[in-house]
């Protein structure tokens, strides 16, 4: 068997790529899609609210139960109606700005504390290390989604509630990956020539050490983005999350459970909202460890063709 390599030319890993992210989005369509998803979903957050009006909460019992996919009452009624004649499109529009106003804040509060705490622990080591290190594991050995139906049973629910004990449960996961990256680069060259120098460490952990970890932790803050929204979801399909007369995904798909043979719509399309937000953050997410990885970037860069053709071939010989 003989291994034959490509011509240099072919070969594009080795070449440096200069980093262009819109160019680096749009070389893979799902992520691009992916990120046009998100961005409507952000934009349905912010102003979602203003363009449902009142029929997201003033009721018309003549469209109770209104079928979707119709015109014949306006474009606010194109997703039919529930069970009080409320136009569910509005719903969903409502509904998208309070669960965002879950998960966004909650992956930006673990991220700072966890990422803070970490980056300051491994840079430091000893006992800092240690005593945050205990501190997590005892965190993590609990199931972040049991916790919060204990403690949201025990208290009266409510966002407040749900975003501090949510957010309390999802910092080791940032923690452990900050303090991971950063004893492994309080040990590299350009650290020690700083701390040569008399930079104090807080300046090394912001100019030197934060830099290097923020990637990684942008693309575990993705990830983490998707299982928040899904822990909101399941507290409020409990009965524990959000209550009315605020209304969330996980709740209207609670709320439409009983009806779910005869008006499916009523749980499938906030289901639906569910599942397409979270293969969006995913598959948005293995976007950002590829193109911020200079090793992997290439693989955004090379067309798929010169990419077979970077590939070494193997024939056969007798």
């Amino acid at each position: 068997m003989t291994l034959l390599e490509n011509p240099p030319e072919a070969s594009a890993p080795d070449r440096p790529v200069k980093a262009n992210w819109f160019r680096l989005l749009l070389a893979d369509p799902a992520a691009f899609v992916s990120a046009l998803i998100l961005l409507l979903v952000a934009f349905v957050a912010v102003f979602g609210k203003r363009l449902a009006g009142d029929s997201a909460v003033t009721g018309d019992l003549s469209l109770s139960r209104l079928a979707p996919f119709s015109l014949d009452h306006g474009w606010q009624y194109v997703l039919g109606g529930d069970l009080l004649g409320r136009s569910l499109l509005g719903r969903l529009m409502v509904a998208t700005q309070t669960t965002m106003s879950v998960v966004v804040p909650v992956v930006l509060i673990s991220l700072v504390i966890g990422a803070s705490v970490g980056m300051w622990a491994g840079y430091h080591r000893g006992w800092r290390e240690t005593v945050a290190m205990r501190i997590a594991d005892v965190v993590y050995s609990f199931p972040s989604l049991l916790m919060a139906v204990v403690v949201l049973y025990i208290f009266s629910p409510s966002i407040a509630s749900i975003i501090a004990i949510l957010a309390i449960t999802r910092i080791p996961v940032y923690l452990r990956t900050a303090r991971a990256e950063s004893a492994e680069l309080q040990t590299r060259l350009f650290v020690d020539a700083a701390r040569t120098f008399g930079t104090p460490s807080g300046a090394i952990i912001r100019r030197h050490i934060f830099p290097i970890v923020l990637p990684t932790l942008l693309t575990v803050a993705t990830v983490d983005f998707c299982y928040v929204m899904l822990a909101e979801s399941s507290l409020s399909f409990l009965g524990i999350g959000v209550q009315p007369p605020d209304v969330s995904w996980g709740l209207m798909v609670a709320q439409g459970r009983d009806q779910l043979r005869t008006q499916w719509w009523l749980s499938v399309l906030p289901g639906l909202a569910i599942v397409i937000t979270t293969v969006s953050a995913n598959l948005l997410a293995s976007w950002v460890r590829i193109a911020t990885d200079p090793g992997q970037r290439w693989r955004l860069t090379t067309p798929r063709r010169r990419r077979r053709a970077a590939r070494p071939t193997v024939l056969e010989t007798t």
